[in-house]
């Protein structure tokens, strides 16, 4: 099933391609990674063009990843019922990829972050959605750093995944991981969870000399 893994996480990639950030930024006649932190995702265009500007781009960044994993999910389905917990990670995987890593874009883009969220929705169990989005807000609006929820509940994501142990009776039909899969859906969350933190790596360097801007800060461009 080498093949099936590897055609997921292709058709993920191509989905991860639609930039929302740099469409919106075009449409107002800018390239967004010349502003700002000069990153193509959510948090630099809500501080470049605004609220209004970075709500659209969460929303489709999030929902490239949804929509992704849910086709994948419901073709498995019908061709191989018993990875679909596994392809869907797989897909989810592809589009954060594409989304950090565009190639029409010379390779630079976002963080991923709004593209994983859509992909944890896309899991179906909703415990873990409900539990991880009250910590997010939780983080996010206690300390005023985007940059600390999004680590945050990336993190405490893949511990609720291991605590519940295998995605059991979640909300979807057809969603269900094997045993001799759990392992491997461990290792896949733990690679969302290691490439957010590479991408935030310099959030991280200003977070821990009390430098990272919070919400509403603007940066001179």
């Amino acid at each position: 099933m080498i093949l099936s893994r590897i055609i997921s996480v292709i058709i993920g990639y191509v989905f991860g391609l639609f930039q929302t950030s740099y469409i919106l930024g075009k449409i107002k006649g800018i390239d967004i990674r010349n502003y700002g932190s000069g990153n193509a995702g959510m948090t630099n265009t809500l501080r470049v063009l605004g609220p209004k500007a970075g709500t659209i781009v969460f929303i489709g960044d999030f929902m490239k990843a949804f929509i992704c994993c849910t086709i994948i999910r419901f073709v498995a389905m019908y061709h191989v019922p018993d990875m679909v917990g596994v392809l869907v990670l797989y897909a989810g995987l592809g589009v954060v990829l594409g989304h950090n890593y565009p190639v029409h874009m010379g390779f630079k883009g976002g963080k991923g972050v709004a593209s994983t969220a859509g992909v944890i929705v896309a899991i179906g169990d909703w415990r873990i959605v409900a539990i991880n989005l009250t910590i997010f807000l939780v983080v996010t609006f206690a300390s005023k750093y985007m940059s600390l929820g999004s680590l945050t509940v990336v993190t405490t994501t893949f511990i609720s995944i291991i605590l519940f142990g295998q995605f059991d009776k979640v909300g979807f039909p057809g969603w269900e991981v094997k045993p001799d899969h759990l392992i491997e859906v461990y290792i896949m969350m733990f690679i969302f969870v290691a490439s957010c933190y590479f991408m935030h790596r310099e959030n991280i360097k200003r977070l821990a000399t009390g430098t990272e801007r919070k919400i509403g800060e603007k940066k001179e461009v």
